[in-house]
């Protein structure tokens, strides 16, 4: 559902066969797959062993050699930017494309990532950051807002909080990196019905600490109620969201 926002990253980046990319938090290798289908050297990281399993499924073959799309090579790695280290001069573009400002301790983890990540790239490398909209705006707040209420008896990392207005550039200043323009793009979240979108909304682990707290089945009763606003006449569920992405730049 955020494929709006990797596109006008990618566009306005001009992403293409002299790029060498670095995803942080790549996840399924959605974004990746994009990158690469526009010519760019690719390599994603992260620590869900499950997520970089779909990855693998997307965007390797069956033998252990790396998949390549004219020039370009995919590389995933399993841990921390740090084992990501680019055998070329360094990486041209950095993303972090999940988006912060809805989880508590969002923040301090992605300067970890990038404390990591940016001396793998390039002098001048761009470093996109994506973050929630105003909540305002984003329909979808109003539904996350059900973890926090559930998970109240367990707060801590991990649990949905509200988006800040200054979210990414706090993170661009503390990690010492240039501002470089910004932009918001429209990410509606779309679903066939509300079971589908309760599957959905779970899988993002926004919900864990509430399960955590209670229990599955007065979960998905809770956001399945907390759904029906946005469900249209023929069933389906629609939740027009805005994120925002930041380009900064390293020293």
């Amino acid at each position: 559902m955020l494929v709006p926002l990797y596109e006008a990253v990618y566009r306005r980046l001009d992403v293409g066969p002299a790029t060498r990319l670095l995803g942080l938090g790549c996840g399924a290798g959605l974004a990746l797959l994009m990158a690469a289908s526009r010519g760019a050297a690719v390599t994603g990281v992260d620590t869900s062993s499950a997520r970089l399993a779909h990855a693998r499924e997307r965007l390797l073959p069956a033998e252990r050699e790396p998949r390549t799309y004219g020039r370009a090579g995919i590389r995933l790695v399993d841990g921390s930017p740090g084992a990501a280290r680019a055998d070329t001069a360094g990486y041209t573009v950095v993303t972090a494309f999940e988006p912060i400002g809805c989880r508590a301790g969002d923040v301090e983890e992605l300067e970890a990532l990038l404390a990591e990540a940016t001396p793998l790239a390039g002098r001048g490398a761009a470093v996109v950051l994506t973050g929630w909209g105003p909540p305002e705006r984003c329909a979808t707040v109003s539904v996350l807002r059900v973890a926090t209420r559930l998970a109240e008896p367990v707060r801590g990392t991990g649990n949905w909080r509200p988006a800040h207005r200054d979210d990414l550039e706090r993170v661009v200043q503390r990690a010492g990196l240039r501002p470089d323009g910004s932009g918001r793009v429209a990410c509606p979240f779309g679903y066939a019905d509300v079971d589908s979108a309760v599957r959905g909304l779970l899988s993002t682990g926004l919900f864990d600490p509430a399960i955590a707290a209670t229990d599955q089945v007065q979960v998905d009763k809770e956001l399945a109620e907390a759904l029906h606003p946005y469900q249209r006449q023929d069933g389906t569920v629609w939740m027009p969201n805005v994120f925002r992405y930041l380009i900064a730049r390293t020293p």
